[in-house]
């Protein structure tokens, strides 16, 4: 009689090659251990992720890809498959031959001998580095536009509180209003076209915040009214928003009453850039002006605030022939927080 007790069945043989040829060629790391965490074999691809050869991990600890913050991680997972159980996509991080870290998504199940007795285990482990970053930017683009948009609510409510003061009807408070809204958001839309991600080291550059808001005081392109000139730097951070906010008064003050209502007014805007301080000297050329509002405006509150906020102060010199008025800054406070 024939001892079939160690024979495979027909067509086992092939199977066992096909499957091994599968756990080779995946694009998954998948390796086996012992119930002690000692590996028993190691796949292309874990030798990929991990950067060990199977020559150097066969035979050894598995905690050896655990960081040093992480070393009590294996015991619990150990525990569960001594009890039949699988952990299924946990997410955890894995320390590579070079000494780098990498995200990977594991999945441990039992494995069994032909008893049914567990003797071990089988590990898949994927990079997820590439999502885990994309999961990143996500939450930062999230962030900084919650943080935009309850600065946008609270600007917006600040402009209509400071511009009712000044008024003296409800279609001119909407006129007002509107206009300054429209400015804010050519100054928002800037920074947007010029800061994709919103990252926090992100800058605009002053020359050309300045073009901005004053553009739709031109009036032709060949022979600009307003014209930018001397040293140009980068803003970030709530400077970029006060400053809009600050140029866009002047401008609109220049048109209502100063310079730019007389065909041969011009403005001049200069900046001077020194090592502690920024100063923006304004300009105005070409007409007869008065010493300005009899009372504190919308102009002078941002100038008020742009003292405390930017550690700025402004000055003036009213001429006969247009005024003068010049805002110092701190340079270091040129990334700072919002005006308003």
């Amino acid at each position: 009689m024939t001892d079939r007790s160690h024979t495979r069945p027909p067509g086992t043989h092939d199977a066992a090659e096909h499957l091994a040829a599968i756990v080779e060629s995946s694009d998954d790391a998948i390796l086996t251990k012992d119930l002690d965490g000692i590996v028993t074999s190691w796949n292309s691809a874990a030798e990929r992720l991990f950067g060990y050869p199977a020559r150097e991990i066969i035979g050894k600890s598995i905690t050896l890809l655990l960081p040093a913050d992480r070393q009590d991680e294996e015991a619990p997972i150990l525990a569960r498959l001594r009890r039949g159980e699988r952990v299924r996509h946990y997410e955890t991080v894995r320390r590579r031959k070079d000494g780098g870290l990498v995200d990977i998504s594991l999945s441990v199940s039992p494995l069994r001998d032909a008893t049914g007795t567990i003797i071990g285990a089988s590990s898949i482990a994927r990079d997820i580095t590439e999502r885990k970053r994309a999961e990143e930017q996500q939450q930062l683009l999230l962030r900084e536009m919650d943080h935009r948009i309850r600065n946008l609510f609270t600007l917006s409510a600040s402009l209509v509180r400071l511009s009712a003061g000044e008024t003296g009807s409800v279609e001119e408070l909407a006129t007002i209003v509107q206009d300054r809204l429209g400015a804010l958001a050519r100054a928002h839309a800037f920074t947007i076209s010029k800061t994709p991600f919103g990252g926090a080291g992100e800058t605009v550059g002053l020359h050309a915040l300045l073009e901005t808001i004053v553009a739709p005081y031109q009036m032709r392109a060949d022979h600009p009214r307003i014209r930018i000139i001397g040293d140009d730097l980068d803003l970030a951070g709530g400077a970029v928003t006060a400053l809009a906010l600050i140029f866009y008064e002047l401008a609109t003050n220049a048109a209502k009453y100063g310079a730019l209502t007389s065909p041969s007014g011009v403005v001049t805007i200069e900046v001077i850039a020194e090592d502690d301080t920024v100063s923006l000297i304004w300009n105005e050329r070409g007409a007869l002006l008065d010493a300005g509002p009899k009372r504190e405006g919308f102009g002078r509150q941002l100038e008020r605030l742009a003292t405390v906020q930017l550690g700025g102060r402004i000055e003036r010199e009213w001429r006969p022939d247009g005024v003068r008025i010049v805002l110092t800054m701190a340079r270091g406070r040129l990334g700072g927080p919002n005006l308003i």
